[in-house]
């Protein structure tokens, strides 16, 4: 069937829940209301108030209770409004959903979700458009994915609830209701920490994820190189090997991510690659990313956010050497 990204996830959840009477939905709105993107709707109706919990305003709050339920046997999926907002749950995610696991030798588990809407391009207010997922995937013991398309989304969520650790599950917000593709209706898992080759290429290898992997694929469309483009799902786990192997047959590796440049995700993918794949690079690492300031509000966000035109240079400068 098609769907778009909201109604795939919105899927994920309810097939999961109907399947396991352990996952529950908690968070501001997400009843009655079916969120702020109208993500959950449907769901209060059909499974009730002691699965799809509307929470007071408190992230924390909101975060605390979904760690108690996890390791008291559900599986939480919690809704935090927008990625702006997420911040203030990371004093319960590092400090114990982390580590829970190595706190009791394994005999708790934290199986929860913690989903927000991720990311800029829809011209939002201020921390509603942020993209830091690189201080999710810094924690040890808690899983970082971010999905690019509405098949991606539904398995990989899919994959994210039935995990027995904690998963911060980030969505893009400008791919929400932007396309519609065939997903499959019956349920599916897409293992967490396996990239995906969108398009291969001998030239240049471009690693990104989210949402802009569609900027990247616009791009290539009228390329004159051969351009192997990666989508890395998950930041943690990351998947290494995929990336290291394209790289080493290209010789060249441009990062493409909106979140700010210094200490962002794509530094770390880079150092990497210097680590692993340096003998076969034919030219500098490449990042094309946001800049170290704040996300802007409306007027100046197509100039933060990169775009076609700012891979071509990157790609035009990388194909100098």
């Amino acid at each position: 069937m098609q769907l778009n990204l909201v109604q795939a996830i919105n899927q994920a959840m309810y097939q999961e829940m109907e399947r396991d009477k352990s996952v529950m939905v908690m968070g501001e709105d997400v009843g009655k209301d079916g969120g702020v993107f109208r993500v959950t709707q449907g769901l209060l109706e059909k499974f009730g108030e002691a699965r799809v919990v509307d929470t007071p305003l408190a992230e924390a709050g909101i975060m605390g209770t979904a760690i108690g339920l996890a390791v008291n046997g559900m599986r939480p999926v919690l809704e935090i409004q927008f990625d702006g907002f997420t911040y203030i749950t990371l004093n319960q995610l590092i400090s114990h959903a982390a580590r829970m696991r190595m706190r009791s030798r394994g005999k708790y588990t934290v199986p929860l979700v913690m989903r927000a809407p991720w990311g800029g391009g829809v011209r939002a207010l201020e921390h509603h458009s942020e993209s830091m997922e690189a201080i999710y995937a810094h924690i040890p013991g808690v899983k970082t994915v971010i999905p690019s398309s509405p098949k991606e989304a539904k398995g990989l969520l899919i994959s994210a609830i039935r995990d027995p650790d904690p998963v911060v599950f980030f969505e893009p917000k400008r791919l929400y209701r932007a396309f519609k593709e065939e997903v499959p209706e019956e349920p599916y898992t897409i293992p967490l920490g396996e990239a995906r080759i969108l398009q291969e290429g001998k030239d240049i290898t471009m690693i990104t994820w989210g949402s802009l992997t569609r900027t990247c694929m616009e791009y290539v469309q009228n390329a004159k190189y051969g351009i192997e483009i990666i989508d890395i799902r998950s930041l943690s786990p990351f998947d290494e090997n995929t990336v290291l192997a394209s790289v080493k047959k290209t010789g060249r590796a441009i990062i493409v991510s909106e979140s700010p440049k210094s200490g962002g995700f794509a530094a770390e993918i880079s150092a990497r690659i210097a680590e692993k794949a340096l003998m076969s690079l034919n030219a500098p690492i490449l990042r094309v990313s946001g800049y170290d300031v704040p996300i802007p509000l409306a007027k100046l966000e197509d100039y933060y956010l990169p775009d076609t035109a700012r891979i071509g240079k990157a790609v035009e400068e990388i194909m100098k050497y």
